[in-house]
Parts: C-alpha cells; sequence; structure tokens
C-alpha cells in the first residue's frame, strides 16, 4: 500500500510564491503512485522535518559502481526514532548519481525520455538538468539500486561525471552550434579535454576540485571566470566589424539619445563614439570585448575575425579566502589546428600536475596561486610572464619604475630567441 502523504505545512509555504516551486514537482512525484512514490513522500516527510528544526540530517559514506572512484554522492539519513531506526525509511537511502552531459548540452527528446525510464524504474525519478556543476543530477537512489541504474544510463553512452578530489565535470555553452558570437569550437575544446582527463575525473587523487569551462565570447554564459580553475574564453585579436549601414538602421530607429545612452556611454572604456553622419567610430586599441555592444547591436557589430581564446586560472566561489575571479595566463591562444588543442592539453596537464603536486589539502587552484604567488605557479607550469595579461602598468607615483624598460628588453629578446 502506497504510503500517504503528510502534512508539510512549512514546505507547502514554498508554493505560494509566484515562481515555479521544486516542492510541487516533488508531491506529483509523491503522488503518482508508482514504486519510487514512497521515497519522495519520506523524502519530502525528512526535509520538512530539517524545516522545522533547521538541521540537516543527511551524512555521508562510501558508495560507488565498479571501476569507478567517484561520480556518487552518497546520502544516508541521520533522523532516527528513539530504536534508532530512520524514521523516514523510504527515504534512508538517497544517492545521487553525476553523469556528464554531452558538450553544449545537446539533447534530444528520445534521450531524454530514456532518461526519465531508468530513473523511474531505478530511483526516485528527480532529475535535475543541471547541477551547478554541470551534471545530470539523477538523485535519489538506494545502494542497491546505483550499479544497476549507472549499468543502464552507460549503455545508453552516458559516463559518471566527477565528484570528490579530482577533475570535476567540465562543461562548454552551445557555442558556435547555435550563438553568432562564437570565437572557437567549444564543444572540441571541451570533449578534448575530458577524454584526456579521464582518469583523473574517476579516480581521484588531487588535493581538491579541479574544474574545466570553455565559453565561446566574453559573455561567458558557463560563469567560469568565477567558476572555473582553467577558464577558456572566446576572443578575437583584430578589429571588431562593424556594418556601418546597419547601424545607420539602428540610429533611424531608436534615435541617437538610445544609441548614446544604451551604447556608447556603457562601454566601459570608452572605444566607442557616434559621428555627426549616424556612423560608430571603434578605438579598437582599447576595447575589452566585454560584448555588451555586441549584445545590443547584433545586427551592427561582430567579434572579429583572428578568433581565439584566452586561458584564465583560479576562479571559485568561497571557501578559505573567499570569491575568486580567474586571472589571465594567456592573453590570447589559436585554436585552428590540432597542434593548436594538443598545446592546450599539454598546458592543461601541466596545471593538474602542478596542482597535485603543490597545493595543500582542500584548497583550490586560486586559494594555491594566492599562497605561492603567480610567478612561481607560471614558472611551474612552463609559462612565460607575458605583458599582455596587464592592460597597463600602474603609473601612480608610489611605485617603482626604474628598471623596467630593462625587463622589457629582456622579454622581447624571449620572443625574438
Amino acid at each position: 500500500m502506497a504510503k500517504k502523504l503528510q502534512d508539510t505545512p512549512m514546505l507547502d509555504q514554498l508554493e505560494s510564491g509566484p515562481w515555479p516551486s521544486f516542492i510541487t514537482g516533488l508531491k506529483r512525484l509523491a503522488n503518482d503512485g508508482k514504486e519510487y512514490s514512497d521515497m519522495v513522500v519520506d523524502l519530502l516527510g525528512q526535509l520538512e522535518t530539517s524545516y522545522q528544526t533547521k538541521k540537516g540530517y543527511w551524512k555521508g559514506g562510501t558508495v560507488g559502481v565498479i571501476g569507478y572512484g567517484g561520480g556518487v554522492i552518497p546520502r544516508f539519513t541521520e533522523l532516527l526514532d528513539e530504536s534508532k531506526k530512520p524514521m523516514f525509511p523510504a527515504a534512508a537511502e538517497f544517492h545521487t548519481l553525476r553523469i556528464m552531459p554531452p558538450p553544449g548540452m545537446h539533447y534530444d527528446t528520445a534521450t531524454i525520455r530514456k532518461f526519465c525510464d531508468i530513473w523511474e524504474q531505478y530511483g526516485s525519478g528527480l532529475i535535475a538538468f543541471h547541477g551547478q556543476s554541470g551534471d545530470i543530477m539523477f538523485q535519489g537512489c538506494t545502494t542497491d539500486n546505483v550499479q544497476p541504474a549507472f549499468d543502464a544510463l552507460n549503455e545508453m553512452g552516458f559516463d559518471l561525471g566527477g565528484a570528490g578530489p579530482a577533475v570535476r565535470t567540465g562543461m562548454s555553452c552551445v557555442g558556435a552550434a547555435r550563438c553568432e558570437h562564437s570565437c572557437t569550437d567549444e564543444g572540441r575544446a571541451m570533449r578534448m579535454l575530458v577524454n584526456a582527463f579521464l582518469d583523473d575525473m574517476h579516480r581521484p587523487a588531487l588535493p581538491y576540485k579541479f574544474k574545466f569551462k570553455v565559453s565561446g565570447c566574453g559573455n561567458d554564459c558557463m560563469n567560469s571566470i568565477q567558476r572555473a580553475d582553467m577558464s577558456m574564453i572566446g576572443t578575437w585579436r583584430d578589429d571588431m566589424k562593424v556594418d556601418q549601414g546597419e547601424f545607420k538602421n539602428y540610429v533611424e530607429t531608436k534615435g541617437r539619445k538610445w544609441i548614446v545612452d544604451n551604447v556608447i556611454t556603457r562601454c566601459p572604456t570608452q572605444a566607442l563614439s557616434l559621428n555627426e553622419d549616424d556612423t560608430l567610430d571603434v578605438k579598437n586599441s582599447d576595447c575589452v570585448r566585454c560584448m555588451h555592444c555586441i549584445n545590443v547591436l547584433t545586427k551592427a557589430l561582430s567579434p572579429g575575425d583572428d578568433k581565439g581564446i584566452s586561458i584564465l586560472v583560479g576562479g571559485k566561489r568561497t571557501l578559505k579566502i573567499g570569491d575568486l575571479m580567474g586571472t589571465v595566463i594567456v592573453p590570447f591562444m589559436k585554436l585552428d589546428t590540432d597542434e593548436d588543442y594538443e598545446k592546450l592539453e599539454e598546458l592543461a596537464g601541466e596545471m593538474i600536475d602542478f596542482f597535485a603536486e603543490n597545493a595543500l589539502e582542500h584548497e583550490r587552484t586560486g586559494e594555491m596561486i594566492e599562497r605561492i604567488g603567480l610567478i612561481n605557479f607560471l614558472e611551474g607550469i612552463g609559462l612565460d610572464v607575458d605583458p599582455n595579461m596587464v592592460t597597463q602598468p600602474r603609473s601612480n607615483p608610489y611605485i617603482r619604475m626604474d628598471g623596467w624598460d630593462e625587463e622589457a628588453k629582456k622579454w622581447f629578446e624571449r620572443k625574438a630567441g
């Protein structure tokens, strides 16, 4: 006999606002009358208890599949009655399988329906597209069902993602498949990195997590600059392309004041100017590829033709020393040939190896760089300091600049040699 959904007054409040609520979805699963419904009924009971007591009641453990050291997030209940038995036994085990999505997150409906069928058979029916790490999150599974669920998903061609102190599941934007702003082949870069470091993903052996993310332009739809240990951002190094005819159409349609207020004055480096004849001047040497003007005037403006990527390291959310944005270590790299991709893979390998050997336990790449210094990190991965990493040197009177000319001369000599 199916379990009856108990009263959940605090969770019910989450359905009272104007936005869709995950509680509504859980209640639908709980009332489906299928095998997984009891699990979701007890999940709601435990969640209601957590809201009432303001405490979490999940603990970790060791759950996995044959041949893998990560990819499954174990969750066992700590909410026990007086006889030390789970108060909500159907949800006493509620493990999550992290499954790697395809680059750019491309699916067809047949694939998604198959996912749903598998998870209704082996899990709770609850799937998240996607978790913050990019994985498809198959949430709610007993220990006994973890292996057969993975086998069914693996038969479809999908693999476990990263979990624990390992290379985590990479993410790339939809990019060239659908976006006219794309400056690189995001899918190829992501797939190459996943294939190259798959062992580091499935068998955790690092001090802490290491993430790759690829965004095709400065809009950074993957939030890689603030979330990835190695971030790749599509960019260009020649002039931005301007269709003056289309720009004049914008001026005629929107008006000069609108163009000034919404485009010209919002350029962070003041690289744009509106001429008397309703054409646009772009000071490309000042352009920082922020994408704002291109986003607003899509028909008139577009990225240049000499495209590639910038590479940043050290992005992360709050842990030991707060949020960190990525630091540029390669201002521009072409990704046109097989040799270019091999160079990218080699650099990524150097970063992971240096991180594995020099980071402290539970320390991200950005925190390691803060501790040892960027110069030591660049030396460790075999990269020369590049003045293009910095827009311009500081010029206030409190900075000594004697000797800079000699250092610049050395840099140019290294480049020439």
